[in-house]
């Protein structure tokens, strides 16, 4: 819901006209302090396990704030079903490192993260029309699995434009940057000579996105996706020669509708395939154009790459209790030439094949209106290139306030207790494949707790 703080009129200087203007703020956060007792610094750990971020569970994560700024206009002599014309940004600030948000700032080592990653305007119903339009950065993306905050589908968060009339839009990306510490294996940033001396520039990627909504009939939806990336090559005069490359991405999801007593149940399927460099992405992030994997050690490009994911998320709402029960696979193989490691452009010793399969559920039991009992239980493992399966199992209680007394997996803000407990295999305590093993060595057991307060408003 919108937060009206104020409702105003601002003056066009190019006009004697008046707009119609309204001011309205949300926010969203997570925010508390969480320990992981048999460490020996008790530094809270998250106990998911490498490479698949939040997939296991999302109530390790650190602290985050954003705040949701938005102008809303109205087009001259336009009726309330009308054009709505919205700018809308978004200041985020995260904590990094273990850090606690409230302790550190942007001068502290490894402290606050602050970014603006929506800024952006658009118009829908255009003059009572079915077309709608949009540019900017923003987060562009849909369903997510949210006990693991895993935009599972459609996730295009990035800086762009789109048109969409009634369920068909055509969108594009531009999501290339200058980033000299290469963070990821496609590297967008090169040195330029062209005028004379050494000038770091970029590759950019564009991304071409095609999406339509079918409702063929009530209470199921289909969603068709299809996307087409081209990311162009380094000049004549870079120092190190980078070819340009593409990739494909079709994508097909289901939604429908499940009858309860309580209504809000539902049930989602999604299959989503990507090839050459559209064949990301890793770490809990499901952008395709996270390239995944080393590239082809003779052409430099990604031929042959291609991942595929698998979702499966369920939500049933019944009068005491809500069950959220998910199932993800992923495969993914990189462009190299080795199943195992692989040299990426750095010539660094990379993987370039893995694959995930995380399932999990958790029930939420309304003890009472204002506390309910969360509980969670989830089973993850992971193959790196030929090593053995890295495998965690979690179960944690988390028991929780809720303030506004209603009965609903959505009802926010909440202040909860936190008591996560993993167990993990003897590949991935010997070779640390989680947060919380790199700070212990050796460990079978993993453990977390902590009280944190969560809240959207929107």
């Amino acid at each position: 819901m919108d937060l009206l703080l104020f409702n105003g009129r601002v003056h066009c200087e190019s006009s004697d006209r008046y707009y119609q203007q309204k001011f309205s703020m949300g926010t969203t956060g997570r925010i508390g302090a969480g320990i992981s007792p048999s460490l020996p610094e008790h530094t809270g750990r998250q106990l998911n396990l490498i490479g698949q971020g939040s997939l296991g569970s999302r109530l390790e994560q650190g602290d985050y704030v954003d705040f949701l700024p938005a102008f809303h206009f109205k087009a001259v002599n336009a009726n309330n079903d009308s054009t709505h014309i919205d700018f809308q940004a978004r200041l985020a600030f995260y904590s990094s490192k273990g850090t606690f948000l409230g302790n550190v700032n942007t001068g502290s080592i490894g402290g606050t993260v602050v970014s603006l990653p929506e800024a952006f305007v658009e118009v829908r119903n255009i003059v009572g029309s079915k077309w709608s339009a949009w540019a900017g950065a923003r987060y562009m993306r849909y369903d997510d699995i949210h006990i693991c905050d895993y935009f599972y589908f459609d996730d295009h968060s990035t800086q762009g434009f789109g048109i969409k009339h009634k369920n068909t839009a055509f969108s594009m990306y531009f999501p290339a940057a200058i980033d000299t510490s290469s963070t990821g294996v496609l590297p967008y940033s090169y040195v330029n000579i062209i005028s004379g001396k050494n000038d770091l520039t970029y590759r950019q990627r564009e991304i071409f996105v095609l999406d339509h909504t079918l409702r063929s009939w009530p209470g199921h939806v289909v969603k068709l996706l299809g996307e087409f990336h081209h990311v162009a090559g380094s000049s004549q005069q870079a120092s190190i020669r980078f070819p340009s490359d593409n990739g494909w991405v079709w994508g097909v999801k289901w939604s429908a509708d499940i009858k309860t007593k309580e209504k809000g149940s539902f049930n989602q399927l999604a299959l989503r395939y990507g090839n050459g460099v559209a064949n990301g992405g890793d770490n809990g992030n499901t952008q395709t154009w996270r390239t995944y994997g080393a590239p082809n050690i003779e052409s430099q490009r990604y031929d042959g790459a291609y991942s595929a994911t698998l979702v499966e998320h369920f939500l049933l709402n019944f009068k005491k209790c809500s069950l959220n029960g998910y199932g993800v696979y992923i495969q993914s193989q990189g462009g190299g030439n080795a199943r195992g490691f692989a040299q990426d452009y750095y010539k660094r010793s990379i993987y370039n094949s893995k694959k995930d399969l995380v399932v999990g559920m958790r029930a939420i039991t309304y003890v009472t209106n204002w506390f309910h009992l969360i509980t969670e239980l989830h089973y993850a493992q992971r193959q790196d290139g030929n090593n053995p399966y890295a495998r965690m199992t979690k179960f944690i209680i988390a028991p929780t306030l809720v303030p506004t007394a209603e009965r609903s997996p959505w009802a926010r803000p909440h202040i909860r207790l936190i008591c996560s407990f993993a167990h993990y295999n003897q590949y991935a305590s010997d070779h640390a494949y989680s947060a919380y093993l790199q700070q212990a060595v050796n460990h079978r057991w993993g453990t977390y707790f902590g009280v944190r307060s969560e809240w959207w408003i929107f």
